[in-house]
């Protein structure tokens, strides 16, 4: 399992609660549950890091917490 930071929330507009992961530019998923959207939101950090690695593209080390200013 990877240890991205998720951003969990819920979408009123998509009855789903969404997970973006800030530190994997444009990497996000969601599910009906919380655990669903966590758990699919592994499987689209290893999508990402996949798709990174077969364009030779930089992957970034999970930092963890981010601060925001």
């Amino acid at each position: 399992m990877h240890k991205y930071e998720l951003l969990i929330y819920w979408s009123q507009e998509d009855s789903a609660f969404v997970v973006e992961v800030p530190e994997l530019p444009g990497c996000m998923s969601d599910g009906a549950t919380y655990a669903e959207a966590v758990k699919n939101a592994q499987v689209a950090i290893n999508e990402w890091i996949e798709t990174a690695r077969d364009l030779g593209r930089d992957i970034p080390r999970a930092k963890g917490k981010l601060a925001y200013a």
